[in-house]
């Protein structure tokens, strides 16, 4: 390989000119002069994937990336395929993202793989898949090669609230809180932790994590996370600062199901998600130090993967016993609302609207005058509904003798009593307007000259 030329592209890259860094590490591997030692065409295949993904080109890394696994004499094998992982997720493809991250964790050589475990744990989240996500982002807090195993724990917390444990929820929040972390994310977990006492009924301790995530006015629950704020100090002020006995569903698995009225995450509602430039693409592995100790004296980390699995699928039971009677119903309501449906256009049919005849009618006579602006069809004008209106007898309840309704036009006969008791009749034209009825015509009627 051209040595010159690729530690020149590897400069490039370092100094953010990425599209020089590609065309310099695709000369290298062009360069019939200089031929390319074992790895070395991996090497090069992984930095054109890297400099791709920084030009935001995620389909065409992702075939850089799966040339530089074809080259087996290249070491970094574990490193490419989590960097594969991170293309698709990027993608949205999050089944093709979880299956490269499980090859990068099985790579020995990989010295960082809590970085894919995590990233594993994101995946599978993203297709529902709580329990798997709960042991990859379990290995993550494990992996002695994690500097800072908090997102792990968070994330970790949010899949036992979402396999209705919260007691163990608990154990990951508390855990967390143990690791130095900035204060927005220990806000965060306080307002976790809070909403996990109030799932396992311990209100006063929820109260005591919603104050500390509180206290220093830098951070706002979100909207379930003020409920359950509400509820635990509603039930304190009455005297009920322990509901239920915390008890890990693993140990008892006849427990009760908790209120799980939700859990502050992301203001997205959604679990943290690594920073995808802080964790890409890098030229080897790297050495993690200063690692702190994770207990193990917590519920969560004695939780066996047949246990958490055994969860998973009652879960699995239940969401889908859940979705076939919600399947149900929406088929109810779908009949109801064509039913409802049908019904209405039935009833346009015969002549049904909203003005009804009847109530523009009623309000012709009330007040004729008046009427003329608001009663009329549009194309009826102005002057020809003011004369129209002239010989009307003002009358608050004319009774209607017959009327002849269509879809479209309406023939209505009514008699108006005078203020004297006598009567007058007259023969009504409605026309549609909209759903509605509007007046077309008003004349006086003799039934005597209609007869035949």
């Amino acid at each position: 390989m051209n040595n010159q030329l690729f530690q020149q592209a590897r400069a490039a890259y370092s100094h953010k000119a990425y599209e020089q860094a590609l065309a310099g590490f695709t000369r290298c591997l062009q360069d019939a002069e200089s031929p390319l030692a074992p790895g070395e065409m991996g090497q090069l295949y992984h930095q054109i994937g890297n400099c791709l993904i920084k030009l935001s080109n995620p389909a065409e890394a992702i075939q850089a990336y799966t040339q530089a696994t074809a080259d087996t004499a290249y070491d970094a094998f574990g490193a490419v395929n989590y960097n594969l992982g991170m293309a698709y997720a990027s993608l949205h493809d999050y089944e093709d993202a979880a299956l490269h991250f499980e090859v990068a964790v099985s790579d020995q050589r990989y010295a960082t793989p809590y970085k894919a475990f995590l990233a594993m744990g994101n995946a599978l989240l993203k297709l529902g898949k709580s329990a798997e996500a709960g042991v990859a982002f379990r290995e993550a807090a494990l992996d002695e090669s994690n500097p800072d195993p908090t997102k792990a724990l968070l994330n970790l917390g949010v899949c036992f609230m979402a396999l209705d444990r919260p007691a163990d929820a608990v154990s990951s929040y508390e855990s967390a809180l143990q690791f130095v972390q900035d204060k927005a994310t220990r806000n965060r977990l306080q307002a976790n932790l809070g909403q996990a006492f109030v799932a396992c009924g311990q209100m006063q301790k929820a109260i005591t994590a919603f104050e500390a995530a509180l206290a220093d006015k830098s951070y706002f629950l979100s909207d379930s996370a003020s409920v359950d704020y509400q509820r635990a100090i509603g039930a304190v002020s009455q005297g009920s600062a322990q509901i239920t006995q915390v008890i890990s569903p693993v140990r008892n698995q006849g427990a009760a199901n908790a209120d799980m009225s939700g859990f502050d995450v992301s203001s997205e509602g959604t679990p943290v998600y690594p920073d995808h430039d802080a964790y890409y693409y890098q030229d080897a592995y790297e050495t993690a130090t200063g690692i702190q100790p994770v207990e193990e004296d917590n519920p969560f980390f004695t939780a066996t993967d047949e246990e958490i699995e055994q969860w998973s699928k009652g879960k699995v039971k239940a969401d889908r016993k859940r979705r076939n009677v919600g399947l149900k119903a929406l088929a109810v309501v779908i009949l109801l609302v064509l039913a409802a449906c049908a019904a209405c256009v039935a009833l346009y049919v015969q002549g049904w609207g909203y003005p009804s005849q009847q109530t523009v009618i009623d309000e012709l006579f009330a007040d004729p005058k008046a009427a003329v602006s608001t009663v009329f069809a549009s194309e009826v004008n102005e002057d020809v509904a003011t004369s129209m209106a002239e010989p009307i007898v003002q009358d608050d309840e004319p009774t209607i003798d017959g009327m002849e309704a269509s879809m479209s036009d309406t023939t209505a006969y009514v008699t108006a009593t005078t203020p004297e008791g006598g009567t007058v009749q007259y023969r009504i034209m409605l026309v549609r307007d909209f759903i509605g009825w509007k007046v077309s015509s008003v004349e006086l009627y003799f039934p005597s000259q209609n007869q035949d």
